[in-house]
């Protein structure tokens, strides 16, 4: 065994603390009993089985994982959104510039945990998006534990906070299972949000497997990010305080710099007029201070406004107006991520070890998000599904931005200016602005800060490796009996010292049919799909355009050499085909909402033939793909119920939240119905009370209209079989209904309705409550038209 030095100058690396050969699987099997068992106790001597301990000097480590920053947006590295607290640890430590994800959040998150391609990790993309090939299921598999896994394994504490989006939603219910949440993948304790994203004032939240709560609302000052700061903070010191020499890992997941950007005001008012200059001058000013800042060679060049963004000064003032005031506020919700994130690495230096914490601090999952369209949004949700607001539409609802009641998301035009200097963005892994992102690493007892950025070229799947050496452990051959797939990546934790260190020699990069190859310094790009653009799968993959840049003289990819040298060109698509075979990229995938809309498993046990759902009180937090599906089809819902208090309130059923959902409901015992299609309600509302302590039977019958997907319906609400009310939908929802889940007797996470706050828990007895579902009435034919109709209309927004 061979002990940490104390001394950052003789630092040489530090072996495991049992070689591979001696254990070559986790958990390690028992060890044999070192006492003498006698016929009595007096003639015994006991010895207490052994349980793992981490090698000693091993470190605490840290992984803050940001979601959807471009490479210039952080003053850290060069862009005009201040972030104090990055700057801070950037000084103490070491600024990386030539670091990669995989362009998008749930694979990148895969990559980073299993420290294997997420591809063979099984999450080619979203889990939203999921199809039964198996680089796609997006259910991780045993032959790729995490990194949690093995240091738990090792003697570590290990937590989670933030986002998951690692579990398939159609695993999140009480129904499970429960060995791919993150407690069932090497995590002793989660808490978080099971989903892409969350509403930051009403979440969605779980602790380990269980819903709950906030104990306040936004009335009162909650906002998720300062919760999950809050949590991390008291779990570290009360660990310390019990263990002071246990280590812990932490992995720090925030739902920002996701959509929905929610901030308060006086933090988006920080930066009014900030952004006047518009995103062209934005762009310069930016790389201008990269070049000063040593991010970005003197002599690098840039590539030019693409087409699919407006020049500034054609806009007109009412787009300009809209455009700064959603960009000011991602900014003011990035400035509060960076203070509640300072606070988490203040803490941490109050630690008894705090010089021993490995602290590596990656600025965002993908690149700067595109996914707000060409004209920005209040209701993210509703721009992924395909449907755009208009600029009078934004503009009415201004006054509410970054409020719980909307849904924000920035232009396209600022992910491209966010994504400086690279070309293209989130989703597009072909290229930089899609797959590029900082990195910041501080240590300490074995780090001097350097401000010169360090520029090996690095990828996610190079963490685990890195942490395994910092905690001196080794991957195991085999997890719980199954053998493991190599990991995909090495250790660079020899550039702490090494300012040399190249990094990885070869890369490949896939999402949504956007390619690209990497090998030693040359780059071959092949873009395919738009992110703004779910509706339209393209096709015809050999029609691709395949683009080649030399990184070592191009930092930026404005330099396109295919016409120059046609034979490299052709040797690395060779090479990404073999890349793809190797770590199972096919079949490729180019469907945005057609892929959305493919049936995804039950819940394990159910049967998705069921067409008769019965639920009783309390059964809440029943994400969206493992409810009755209630959408593109005709359904009736009777509820029996008593009223036991006077009057009588609360909800009854909701699914979905303030994008888009449904909710049958009572105030002062009057049931109400409202139906949601992102932001235009339908509402059935009665005249008269329940009564007070006898059964009531509240019914809903659903019409629909049929003819294909997204049509309208007639909603009717009775109740004891008497008609209430009766109103059309003239639209209807039919992807999702948005980022919440669906309940019985409260309605958890955000509200359907702002009629009332959540959970808004029903005060009399739910008795039961059944949903009865009509077959699907969609042909191909139907599906075929409705397609056509989508694209055409696509095609007349651009």
């Amino acid at each position: 065994m061979v002990a940490r030095q104390t001394d950052k100058d003789n630092y040489q690396g530090m072996t495991n603390h049992q070689s591979s050969a001696d254990n070559p699987s986790l958990p390690r099997p028992p060890a044999a009993f070192e006492g003498v068992i006698g016929k009595t106790y007096q003639e015994s001597t006991s010895a207490w089985p052994a349980v793992p301990e981490a090698t000693p000097g091993a470190p605490n480590i840290v992984v803050v994982l940001l979601d959807d920053v471009g490479f210039g947006q952080s003053s850290t590295f060069g862009g005009l959104i201040p972030t104090p607290n990055l700057d801070k640890i950037a000084s103490e430590g070491l600024r990386y510039n030539r670091f990669h994800t995989t362009a998008v959040c749930g694979p990148s998150r895969a990559a980073l945990l299993t420290g294997r391609n997420h591809h063979d990790a099984g999450n080619g993309f979203l889990m939203e998006w999921a199809t039964g090939f198996p680089s796609y299921t997006t259910m991780i598999p045993q032959t790729t534990a995490t990194v949690a896994e093995v240091l738990k394994g090792n003697g570590y504490s290990t937590w989670w906070f933030g986002k998951n989006h690692n579990t398939p939603d159609w695993e999140t219910s009480v129904a499970g299972p429960f060995d791919r949440w993150p407690t069932g993948l090497g995590f002793e304790y989660f808490y978080g949000f099971n989903a892409g994203e969350t509403h930051q004032y009403y979440p969605v939240l779980f602790e380990n497997t269980s819903p709950v709560e906030p104990d306040k609302g936004p009335e009162e000052g909650y906002h998720l990010m300062t919760d999950m700061t809050d949590r991390a903070i008291t779990r570290m010191r009360y660990s310390k305080s019990v263990a002071p020499n246990k280590p812990f890992f932490m992995y720090f997941a925030p739902g920002a710099m996701h959509a929905p950007h929610h901030v308060a005001k006086p933090w988006r008012d920080k930066f009014k007029g900030a952004f006047d200059m518009g995103w062209e001058k934005y762009r310069e000013q930016v790389f201008e201070n990269q070049k000063q800042m040593g991010i970005v060679p003197e002599d690098s060049g840039i590539s030019p406004r693409p087409d699919w963004v407006p020049e500034w000064e054609t806009l007109s003032e009412q787009q300009k107006k809209v455009y700064c005031a959603l960009f000011e506020n991602y900014a003011g919700y990035f400035a509060f991520t960076d203070h509640e994130v300072g606070r988490l690495l203040e803490a941490i230096k109050e630690l008894p070890d705090a010089d021993n914490t490995l602290v590596i601090y990656i600025v965002g999952d993908n690149g700067a998000s595109s996914e707000g369209g060409p004209d920005g949004t209040l209701d993210e949700i509703k721009n992924l599904v395909g449907i755009t607001p208009t600029m009078e539409e934004i503009l009415a609802d201004l006054d509410k931005l970054g409020g719980p009641e909307t849904e924000p998301h920035y232009p396209i035009g600022w992910a491209w200016a966010g994504n400086t200097p690279f070309q293209w963005v989130k989703q597009v892994a072909s290229h930089l602005g899609g797959s590029r992102n900082p990195m910041v690493v501080s240590w300490p007892a074995r780090i001097t800060p350097d401000p010169v950025p360090r520029d090996p070229f690095l990828h996610l799947v190079d963490i685990a490796p890195t942490l395994f050496e910092a905690a001196g452990v080794q991957m195991p051959d085999t997890v719980n009996g199954i053998e493991q797939l190599p990991l995909a990546g090495r250790s660079f934790l020899s550039s702490f010292t090494d300012s040399t260190y190249e990094g990885r020699s070869e890369q490949y990069f896939e999402i949504m049919s956007n390619r690209s190859i990497y090998e030693d310094g040359w780059k071959a790009n092949a873009q395919h799909t738009l992110p703004w653009r779910q509706d339209l799968a393209p096709g015809n993959w050999e029609q691709d355009r395949w683009e080649l840049y030399n990184l070592d003289q191009d930092f930026a990819e404005a330099d396109d050499l295919a016409q120059k040298h046609p034979e490299k060109l052709e040797e690395l698509k060779a090479k990404f085909d073999a890349a793809a075979e190797k770590y199972h990229v096919y079949p490729l995938d180019d469907r945005g909402v057609g892929r959305l809309m493919e049936p995804k498993p039950a819940p394990p046990g159910s049967d998705a033939a069921i067409t008769k759902f019965t639920f009783y009180e309390g059964a809440t937090r029943l994400p969206e793909a493992a409810a009755p599906s209630m959408k593109n089809r005709c359904w009736t819902l009777t509820a029996r119920l008593a009223a036991t208090t006077v009057p009588s309130s609360g909800v009854v059923m909701a699914i979905g939240g303030v994008a888009g959902g449904m909710s049958l409901f009572l105030t002062d015992g009057i049931p109400s119905f409202v139906y949601n299609y992102y932001g235009d309600f339908t509402t059935i509302k009665g005249t008269n009370p329940i009564p007070l302590d006898q059964p009531v039977t509240l019914g809903v019958s659903f019409d629909y209209d049929g003819g294909g997907i997204g049509k309208g319906a007639t909603i009717t609400l009775n109740v004891d079989g008497t008609l209430v009310g009766s109103e059309r939908a003239e639209k209807t929802v039919f992807a999702r209904f948005g980022i919440d889940t669906f309940g019985i007797g409260e309605d958890t996470g955000q509200p359907v309705t702002m009629e009332y706050r959540p959970p808004f828990k029903f005060s009399g007895r739910i008795d039961r409550v059944d949903i009865d579902l009509e077959p699907v009435n969609l042909t191909p034919a139907d599906h075929t038209k409705v397609r056509e109709t989508e694209l055409r209309a696509a095609q007349r927004r651009e």
